[in-house]
């Protein structure tokens, strides 16, 4: 008996060929025939028009043998409406439970409306946010609301009487978007310049004239501070232990805070410094110049001196650099004493950068701001005895010229300490007793930002690799590093009196 194959067996029987693995039914192989010349191809038919083709029907369905107790079709299907020719036509499709993915079945997945949380979109507007768009900021523990200036505090730690020490930390937010800038004095408790520095901007900068944010430290080492000491009272230099380590020693263990809760919120930092062990320094501002960001963060600091130092690991800027942070150090005079020309021209420099950085409109103190790029050399004096200076800091070199005498107590015997080549002073011993090898003068030879960025690109080494020297006032190294300048330091291999600069000053 031939019966017409109702269109769901039809379609039962189509999705089945599709899914069906294919050693099922394999296909039998096709002969392979010679391409037909271009000249010998039959000419293709053009397409049928609109109108013929609605006109064309479709295939009647296929007709095929069925046994006589094939049995009647499923109730669902009795109740589908009834199609031309008196088929029924099921009133959807249904896709198979499973699918045979690579020869192997897998699971249906339903399909679900998406999730709207699932969906990334621009943020919420935050309520506490200032007509432009300025939300509060929140460091330390504190909520700085735009437009204003909050004292803050952050925890050192507990001194040897077990008293918890807190360390000012005043943030300006300002009214409109900016950069966030990082201002630090004191990190060694002995340099008072850099502490003037940065409490002077705190308090007079105007939170509603500001555009970003200043979060000022005028004494990270408050330890070392209240007692007179460039030290913590370990006797470590905190300078060499950034960004420290959570359960390192107790210097590793103060970075670490102060690098965890204040660092990692600023754009860019400024850490002042001055020259240490009885020398002084120029207003001089010191980076890696073969970081392009720390090259273009130098520009911004007006008629001041621009050093190439790529610091060592363990400093703070040294780090924060190697955290994505731009991050300078500012040198100005000497330990344990102000002074107020010094301070007052690191003031400016920085309200020139704050305008040099979209924070500021009404701070630009030079009219041509312009740092000048330095190359530098230390000299030596060659006999021990006593130093006296026959210049100041900033004066202007020539060749051979006398820049100071070593004169031996007990023979009498006078030597000068002469110029090199010319230059101009921007770092240099007091008068005190000195030894052979002494640096007793910082020389600094004006160039060209492309000579000093080139010539410092072509000097660094070859993995970036620093050496911690032992400090002359630290005790015995501990046993085992813990990382973040906790290891057990090394000297180098060979003298390099230019790694001397930040020995001796930084």
């Amino acid at each position: 008996m031939k019966i017409r194959v109702r269109p769901l067996y039809w379609l039962a029987f189509a999705l089945v060929w599709q899914v069906a693995p294919a050693q099922v039914w394999p296909l039998p192989e096709m002969p392979v025939q010679d391409p037909v010349p271009l000249s010998q191809q039959p000419e293709q038919q053009p397409e049928q028009q609109p109108e013929l083709q609605s006109e064309l029907q479709a295939p009647p369905p296929p007709v095929v043998d069925l046994p006589e107790d094939a049995g009647e079709p499923p109730a669902e299907m009795a109740a589908s409406p009834v199609g031309e020719g008196g088929d029924t036509v099921p009133d959807r499709a249904t896709l198979p439970q499973e699918a045979a993915i690579e020869g192997q079945a897998v699971p249906a997945t339903p399909l679900t409306p998406p999730d709207p949380e699932q969906f990334v979109g621009p943020p919420p507007p935050d309520p506490e946010a200032n007509e432009f768009g300025v939300s509060p900021m929140k460091i330390l523990g504190g909520k700085v609301l735009p437009g204003t200036r909050q004292r803050l505090s952050w925890t050192t730690g507990q001194s040897f009487s077990g008293s918890v020490m807190e360390t000012p930390v005043i943030v300006v937010h300002g009214e409109r978007t900016g950069p966030r800038l990082c201002l630090t004095g004191g990190v060694h408790g002995d340099e008072l310049n850099g502490v003037e520095v940065v409490r002077r901007l705190a308090w007079s900068i105007e939170p509603e004239e500001l555009s970003g944010t200043i979060i000022a430290v005028p004494i990270v080492n408050l330890l070392g501070f209240s007692r007179g000491s460039r030290y913590l009272p370990d006797r470590r230099d905190l300078n060499r232990f950034f960004p420290g380590s959570r359960n390192g020693s107790s210097a590793s263990r103060i970075a670490y805070s102060f690098f965890e809760a204040v660092i990692r919120h600023c754009d860019a930092l400024v850490d002042f410094h001055t020259g240490s062990f009885e020398r002084a320094n120029l207003p001089q501002v010191r980076g890696d110049l073969t970081n392009p960001a720390v090259v273009a963060f130098t520009r911004g600091f007006g008629a001041t001196a621009v050093l190439h130092s790529p610091g060592e690991a363990g400093m703070l800027r040294y780090a924060t650099s190697h955290r994505g942070i731009p991050a300078v150090t500012f040198e100005i005079g000497g330990p344990m004493r102000l002074d107020p020309k010094d301070i007052e021209h690191s003031v400016q420099a920085i309200e020139t950068l704050m305008h040099a950085m979209g924070m500021s409109d009404d701070r630009r103190r030079w009219a041509e701001p312009q740092a000048v790029f330095y190359e530098s050399r230390w000299i030596r004096v060659d006999h021990g005895g006593m130093l006296f200076s026959e210049v100041e800091l900033g004066d202007r070199v020539r060749r051979g010229d006398v820049l100071g005498r070593v004169i031996d107590p007990v023979s009498n015997h006078a030597s000068q300490v002469l110029a090199p080549e010319d230059g101009r002073i921007i770092g240099m011993a007091l008068n005190q007793l000195v030894l052979p090898g002494f640096a007793a003068y910082h020389l600094g030879i004006a160039a060209s930002e492309e000579r000093v960025v080139t010539e410092a690109t072509m000097q660094a080494e070859p993995d970036d690799e620093r050496f911690l020297e032992y400090d002359q006032l630290d005790p015995e190294p501990e046993a085992e590093g813990e990382g973040g300048g906790d290891t057990l330091p090394r000297q180098p291999s060979t003298p390099d009196p230019e790694r001397d600069l930040e020995r001796e000053d930084g």
